[in-house]
């Protein structure tokens, strides 16, 4: 039949190698920050585990739950989390968890227990957590500029007019 001789299509001996190329049904499509579409979205932090939590959120705010994710451009939308005092730990996180902060100075290192930031600063709890899930680059710190973390119910992004999300 003349199969045994026959070869394989490339751009060396087919003329309509690049032409059979160029029209592909599908295209890989790069979404520029300019033409992201950004949504809000409101996150109840009551009864939630911080670290399951956090991860969710880390997710939308780079734009990973989007069919249009593009890891170099910032696709994601803004989250608003409320009640960020009322995040949980499982197991003993609230008394063996540890934030250190270092002033940069000889003997400047500062720890604080899970709990005891919980009473002075319940945000920073959720907002410390998401910050490590997300890039440390230029992006990264553009897209952490998209959360906002209460540790009560209120919040000023109503006129936003924000989606509800639940996480099991």
């Amino acid at each position: 039949m003349g199969l045994e001789n026959a070869v394989p299509a490339t751009p060396s001996n087919d003329s309509n190698y690049l032409k059979t190329m160029d029209t592909l049904s599908y295209r890989t499509v790069s979404v520029s920050k300019e033409k992201a579409e950004h949504k809000w979205y409101i996150v109840d932090a009551e009864n939630q585990i911080t670290g399951r939590m956090c991860a969710e959120i880390a997710s939308i705010l780079r734009g990973k739950n989007k069919p249009s994710y593009t890891p170099h451009a910032d696709t994601g939308d803004y989250v608003i989390v409320i009640n960020a005092e009322k995040v949980r730990f499982t197991g003993k996180k609230w008394d063996l968890k540890e934030y250190k902060h270092h002033s940069h100075h000889p003997g400047g290192l500062k720890v604080v227990t899970a709990d005891v930031m919980r009473t002075k600063f319940p945000e920073r709890i959720v907002e410390h957590a998401i910050r490590g899930m997300l890039p440390k680059t230029k992006l990264g710190r553009a897209v952490y500029k998209k959360l906002f973390v209460y540790a009560g119910t209120k919040h000023p992004h109503s006129a936003q007019k924000p989606e509800a999300i639940t996480f099991e």
